[in-house]
């Protein structure tokens, strides 16, 4: 069908996919009015994995809430928030746990990392996203998007002066502007040719997950000594068991007395090269053939029962030589995708609807969809594929070597606290103002997709810990040479926060306290280099109060 301009639009915006991304987007446009279509192959409730909450995830949600006025997006800022008007069906997220593991022996008390960020008010969690995106689709609706379920697009036609969808019936709807948050399959990846070549990444896994009950606590089959357990038990967080290049995850959704979900996700991502898949074995079945080869993990799911179907996966990774075009964007997993290890994909998410909806906003008001306008959005897609796929390839080579992964998982934590004292100072400064300038602003970065985007002394220590891995993995360091230059690194680095235990390599268990946080704050504002001194919050025990010294510097006069 060819492009026919004779009638208005049937819709400003279409948006692909009813997952978290489309319809938070849609919300967000349709508060202000934007005529949305949102339409998805599938139908709600519907089961999706990318359930652990960041602490940044959170503040990204805030973000969105108080920038575009979508008060509903405060509930997924909070556990309790979550409880009360949501569901009560999600699990508690106090730490991320990390256990190696090594084949035919117990777990090692040395070898694990627990690492819990401080947070005054905020509580991550275990999304239960069945319930979770089935609310967000229910508010996308409230505000007034149109909805399409059940509607799969065989066809799209990207014109120079609208955008055009239809499925295999022939029904078509028209908009201004197209968003395809379908994920891997995009309908406009697909049609444009978007996506790069396999070696474009560096990191390699495949995945096996699913839901189950009956899955044992961690804390419940340790044969270790009190003294070697973390102040936050092993269950009240997400758990992640590796070994050499994989690792298993279980994310409990029943880990808080009042969730009244008994379900637990579980999952085994690991090396598609080192281990290729089981000719003859169920995805179950190859799931407890490498479970049983580390006593412990046996242990926590010897008595588990399945309650969906499997789901079984080829290579996970991919990424997109272009996430913006005329009258088009791929957003978030439509875009690319890692690894679930950090937990970055909901986080991603949010960071990208930030970047992306004020734009969108002016290109509908001006009617003027240029490419260029959409630059930044494209930039920052590929700079997150580009870090995340750095630091989850790192974390893999160092899998086979506690001292290696002990120092990687450093250069990740010491970006944890202060990407989030960041977002602390824009709010802050935001609340003050309510001037949009502000949240433009955080976009002034030279390194767009870091974990520390604005740090020149983290992109250093993080570009070192790449060179260092990838030496180990080519055979030119060993895994302990490699290890120690990396922790003196850290330990000398400028970008390293002070005062929470990043820099003592014996610190397994990291939860700062009302001490520590002062330490910290007092390094930040004393000691610290000049481009970090803003993000000393005002409250040294981690309150969200108070940016002084970022306020006259976010908004120029």
């Amino acid at each position: 069908m060819s492009e026919a301009v004779t009638a208005r639009p049937d819709y400003d915006v279409i948006i692909l996919g009813a997952g978290m991304a489309g319809t938070v987007l849609g919300a967000v446009l349709a508060r202000r009015d934007v005529r949305v279509l949102i339409i998805d192959a599938g139908v709600h409730p519907k089961f999706a994995v990318g359930e652990s909450t960041t602490l940044y995830t959170l503040k990204g949600f805030r973000q969105l809430a108080e920038r575009y006025d979508v008060p509903e997006l405060e509930y997924l800022t909070s556990y309790e928030g979550g409880l009360s008007n949501i569901a009560p069906t999600s699990g508690v997220k106090k730490h991320f746990g990390f256990m190696l593991h090594h084949e035919g022996r117990e777990p090692d008390p040395r070898e694990v990392n627990q690492f819990s960020p401080p947070s005054k008010a905020l509580q991550t969690g275990h999304l239960f996203r069945q319930d979770t995106d089935a609310f967000l689709f229910h508010t996308a609706i409230k505000y007034g998007c149109d909805v399409r379920q059940g509607f799969r697009v065989s066809d799209l036609e990207l014109g120079e002066h609208q955008v055009s969808v239809a499925d295999p019936s022939g029904e078509r709807f028209t908009a201004r502007f197209l968003v395809d948050g379908s994920g891997f399959r995009s309908p406009v990846a697909d049609k444009l040719g978007l996506r790069e070549a396999p070696d474009a990444l560096k990191h390699h896994s495949r995945s096996l997950f699913t839901h189950m009950i009956g899955v044992r606590p961690t804390d419940e089959v340790l044969r270790m000594e009190p003294e070697d357990l973390p102040p936050i038990p092993w269950v009240e967080g997400t758990m992640h068991h590796m070994f050499e290049r994989g690792w298993f995850w279980s994310i409990p959704f029943n880990n808080e007395p009042r969730s009244l979900n008994p379900l637990v996700s579980v999952g085994l991502t690991f090396d598609e090269r080192l281990y290729p898949r089981q000719e003859g074995m169920t995805p179950e079945e190859e799931f407890r053939f490498h479970a049983a080869r580390f006593p412990a993990v046996e242990r926590v799911f010897k008595d588990a029962k399945t309650v969906r179907p499997w789901v079984s996966t080829g290579r996970l990774q991919y990424s997109s030589k272009q996430t913006v075009g005329h009258r088009w964007c791929l957003m978030s997993h439509a875009a690319g995708f890692i690894d679930p290890l950090f937990s970055r994909g909901l986080t991603n998410t949010t960071e990208v609807i930030n970047a992306f909806a004020w734009r969108l906003f002016e290109a509908l008001e001006e009617d003027d969809f240029d490419v260029e306008r959409f630059a930044y959005v494209d930039t920052l897609q590929k700079g997150l594929i580009r870090c995340n796929d750095d630091m989850v390839n790192c974390s893999f080579i160092a899998f086979s070597d506690y001292e290696l992964w002990n120092a990687v998982y450093r250069v990740w934590a010491a970006a944890e606290v202060p990407i989030n004292l960041r977002f602390d100072r824009f709010i802050d400064r935001f609340r003050e103002t309510r001037d949009d300038r502000v949240f433009r602003a955080m976009e002034d970065l030279p390194y767009p997709g870091l974990l520390m985007p604005d740090q020149p002394s983290y992109k250093l220590l993080f570009d070192d810990m790449v060179r260092l891995c990838e030496d180990y993995e080519q055979g030119r360091t060993t895994a302990g040479a490699a290890a120690r230059e990396l922790m003196d690194r850290i330990q000398r680095s400028e970008g390293v926060l002070r005062g929470i235990g990043l820099e003592d390599r014996e610190r397994r268990f990291m939860f700062p306290g009302i001490p520590e946080l002062k330490d910290m704050t007092a390094w930040l504002t004393q000691q610290a280099p000049a481009e970090m001194r803003y993000l000393a919050p005002a409250d040294p025990s981690g309150s969200t109060a108070g940016a002084r010294s970022a306020s006259e510097v976010i908004i120029p006069e």
